[in-house]
């Protein structure tokens, strides 16, 4: 009795694993199916390039997309982004229901940050239907990216010493751009410099696309070190701070010309004397005719026309204290009396009145006194709050000590 009760035990031990193995193996099978169904494409697109003379409504005929549809898009856009404004270079992306060949959203690249998506939506417009309209919205675009890190001591310019290495031009534009407010790139720079920044890498479907970011950057300056590292304090207060939690934003830029316009190294862009206090008050930066010329602080337009050997002149009055003056330029971009930013450009280099060359000649006055700008020290704008400091101070000192 016990060997039969045995075999009948065996027995039913050997069915339950056969029927269990029947039903992993069944539901295996099915999780397999469903992977295999998730990775069969459901739509393919369609890319359009906005070449000379394309308009969006141009390149939607030429794609066969109805008269009807393609105005439904365009008027949809106009919430986010319109697209009668598409640029030259771009793309325009129609992406189609593989099986039935409909027109199911359309993407374009607003800029470096976003993308348009404009796509097919239900709408409930009764209590028994629906509609399908067209609706618009910003979308981040998805880079994958990575952090890197690059340096270099300079020998004529920071552009060179990066070209040199081989960094990417944009990221050493960002770099400088940070920096703005604390150098004056083409006087103050010396020989022995050097810099180190860490940055985003942006990558898309494993293709390096752009530079980010500068989350963390260093500049050493005839020995003294200038740090930046990015931070949002507040909803209002976002930017680049130092060591010390200060705002490396100023209210005065160092220089009137960006980076980019004045990076061909010390030869070129040192021209004649920079500030002399028996003679030429003035900082004079060599630039190719027509690079244009910005505002060095917020303020106001006091003279903008010609005057004797300054040829086209632009003062601008800041405050009580400071007004700044930009001489011999091609061409004036703004009018007497209007505001302007910090940034925005006022005129084009030249060589109008008494000059021997495209240059711009700046000068910064201080209480009716013209100054050499390199000496003062300006205020920066809000720092870190002081009840945030300490968790600022914390958080970027292994960022301080890889750029050391």
């Amino acid at each position: 009795m016990k060997n039969i009760l045995k075999i009948i035990v065996i027995i039913l031990i050997i069915a339950g694993a056969v029927i269990g193995w029947r039903y992993f193996k069944t539901d295996k099978v099915i999780e397999e199916a469903d992977q295999i169904a998730s990775v069969v494409p459901t739509t393919y697109t369609r890319s359009l390039d906005v070449i000379e003379g394309s308009t969006y409504g141009v390149l939607m005929e030429e794609a066969g997309v109805g008269g009807s549809i393609s105005g439904e898009i365009l008027q949809a856009s106009q919430e986010v982004y319109g697209l009668e404004s598409v640029r030259l270079g771009r793309k325009i992306n129609l992406v189609y229901d593989i099986e039935t060949d409909e027109l199911e959203k359309l993407i374009y690249r607003i800029d470096s940050e976003d993308e348009l998506h404009i796509g097919l939506t239900a709408v409930t417009t009764t209590a028994t239907s629906t509609d399908m309209i067209w609706q618009a919205e910003r979308v981040p675009i998805p880079y994958e990216t990575k952090i890197k890190t690059v340096e270099g001591v300079i020998e004529t310019s920071m552009y060179e010493a990066a070209m040199a290495s081989g960094f990417d031009e944009v990221a050493v534009i960002n770099f400088a751009d940070v920096f703005q407010w604390s150098v004056d790139f083409a006087w103050e720079v010396q020989k022995g410099d050097s810099f180190k920044f860490i940055y985003v890498e942006r990558y898309r479907d494993g293709e390096y696309i752009m530079p980010g970011k500068i989350i963390a950057g260093l500049f050493v300056n005839e020995g003294e070190e200038l740090y930046a590292f990015a931070r949002q304090d507040s909803e209002g207060n976002e930017g680049y701070f130092d060591e010390a939690g200060e705002s490396v934003e100023k209210v005065f830029l160092k220089a009137p010309l960006a980076f980019k316009y004045i990076s061909s190294g010390f030869s070129n862009s040192r021209y004649l004397e920079a500030f002399n206090i028996s003679g030429h008050r003035a900082i004079d930066y060599a630039a190719t005719y027509g690079t244009p010329i910005r505002s060095v602080g917020d303020g106001k337009v006091v003279f903008a026309g010609w005057q004797g050997g300054y040829g086209n002149k632009v003062g601008i009055r800041h405050n009580s204290t400071y007004t700044t003056n930009y001489a011999h330029m091609s061409k004036i971009a703004v009018g007497y009396g209007q505001k302007v930013s910090q940034g925005q450009t006022i005129g084009y280099v030249g060589s109008t009145g008494y000059s021997t060359g495209p240059h711009l000649h700046y000068e910064m006055v201080k209480h009716g006194t013209k100054i050499n700008p390199f000496w003062e020290e300006f205020p920066s704008i809000e720092g870190i709050a002081e009840e945030n400091l300490e968790k600022y101070l914390g958080d970027i000192s292994d960022l301080k000590n890889q750029l050391n």
